[in-house]
């Protein structure tokens, strides 16, 4: 099945798995995939990640992070945004890169540097296609 916009969907299925508290989410891979897994595993929104090979393509396998105990559970992760969007790119300069409630979330860019958060795209000086905002 042919996607338009393979970022929206992996962002569905994982705010899917967690409504429901599911330990893990299976998501066909990519490059663009597995760098957005990447900074979430770096920032804390994910306990792991990894990329294993199916019958004929890779799949992304996303382990979930939950907070509180067994009966208490929330998720890490409590919003995902998806904000370019295949028909309507946004763009933003290094001055302009913002802030995702109020410094308690991610902006997730994709830069001639690679795919970074929002914090080291300032820091770096690059501005980019916001692809997603976390918190």
């Amino acid at each position: 099945m042919v996607m338009s916009d393979p970022i929206a969907d992996m962002l569905a299925r994982v705010r899917n798995a967690l409504m429901r508290k599911h330990a893990t989410v299976t998501i066909p891979s990519s490059k663009l995939k597995v760098s957005i897994a990447n900074i979430l595993k770096d920032e804390g929104y994910i306990e792991d990640y990894k990329v294993k090979k199916n019958e004929s393509f890779y799949e992304l396998v996303l382990q979930l992070k939950y907070v509180g105990d067994l009966k208490h559970q929330r998720p890490v992760i409590v919003g995902l945004k998806r904000v370019s969007k295949p028909g309507c790119r946004i763009y933003t300069s290094v001055q302009d890169i913002p802030w995702v409630r109020s410094g308690m979330g991610i902006a997730v860019l994709s830069t001639p540097k690679g795919v970074i958060t929002g914090q080291q795209a300032r820091r770096l000086h690059v501005g980019g296609e916001i692809l997603c905002y976390v918190w």
